[in-house]
């Protein structure tokens, strides 16, 4: 982590920090900000770093587990003021789970898993890997490896 992200590893509390808009002279939200503005403030997360005790259970639907006992945990970065932008981090350990998408843009941070999209491609992930799901795609998740991820879904 940065020392100008005010972030680290041991930060128990994992919030956006707000910095100098380029041009501004002043930290977002210290200065005058256009009211309504929905921008998020610049901030600096670093996604290996946080502990595992730092996430949220995010418990799954009995339904969605194929096989395994995989246990989902995450954590909600930024979301828009209405709701339809969600950022932060996702982590399941291993198993196979059955999901329907959202649209959402993830890069993976550590660990491995084969995405089955009906009807569409398999998708090998693992670190460094960008991936984009679609709204509604139907999704068959074999997490091989304890798989955390940063994302951004659109809703």
């Amino acid at each position: 982590m940065t020392a100008a992200s005010g972030l680290d590893a041991n930060t128990p509390d994992i919030a956006p920090v707000r910095t100098a808009e380029p041009g501004s002279g002043t930290a977002a939200g210290a200065g005058s900000s256009s009211a309504g503005d929905p921008a998020p403030a610049s901030f600096v997360v670093n996604i290996p770093g946080i502990a595992d005790e730092d996430l949220e259970p995010d418990p799954l639907d009995p339904f969605q587990i194929v096989s395994g006992e995989p246990v989902v945990t995450g954590k909600v970065l930024w979301e828009a003021p209405d709701g339809r932008q969600i950022r932060g981090i996702w982590q399941i350990t291993p198993g196979v789970v059955t999901d329907t998408e959202a649209n959402e843009l993830f890069v993976v941070v550590s660990g491995r898993a084969t995405i089955e999209v009906e009807g569409g491609p398999v998708l090998e992930v693992g670190p460094g890997d960008a991936c984009v799901l679609r709204e509604g795609d139907r999704t068959r998740w074999t997490v091989h490896e304890t798989l955390r991820k940063a994302y951004h879904i659109s809703l």
